[in-house]
C-alpha cells in the first residue's frame, strides 16, 4: 500500500520530487546539492565547487534504511547508508569512501538548512 502512494504522490507531482541534498566532512566541508526520485527511479548530486559527487537509488524502496553507492569527479567511490525519519521523506544517514573518508548525509527537510 505504501509503494502504490509513493506513486501516486510522484504521478500527481510531475513525475518527479526533488529535495535538498547536504553531505558534512569530519574536516567540516560541506558538498550541496539534491535528490530527485521519479517513477523510473532516483538520484542524487552534491558538489562543493571543486568535487562532485552523486549516486542513484530505487526511489520507490519503502524501507526505512536504504542504501546507495557513491562515485565522485576525482575518481573516489563510497556508500551512503541513510535511514529516512517517521515521514518516510526526509533523513541522514553516512557516508563511507574507500579512502577511509567518512560524512554525515542529509536529505529533504533535514538539510533544508544549508
Amino acid at each position: 500500500m505504501r509503494k502504490q502512494l509513493i506513486a501516486m504522490a510522484l504521478v500527481l507531482a510531475g513525475c518527479s520530487i526533488t529535495e535538498p541534498v547536504v553531505v558534512i566532512g569530519k574536516n567540516g566541508e560541506i558538498l550541496q546539492g539534491t535528490a530527485t526520485a521519479a517513477l523510473d527511479g532516483g538520484s542524487f548530486n552534491v558538489s562543493n565547487g571543486k568535487v562532485s559527487c552523486g549516486g542513484s537509488y530505487n526511489s520507490l524502496d519503502t524501507s526505512p534504511t536504504i542504501s546507495m553507492p557513491v562515485l565522485c569527479s576525482d575518481g573516489r567511490r563510497g556508500i551512503v547508508i541513510a535511514t529516512r525519519d517517521t515521514s518516510g521523506t526526509s533523513g541522514a544517514g553516512t557516508v563511507r569512501m574507500t579512502d577511509g573518508e567518512e560524512g554525515t548525509f542529509m536529505f529533504a527537510r533535514a538539510a533544508a538548512g544549508f
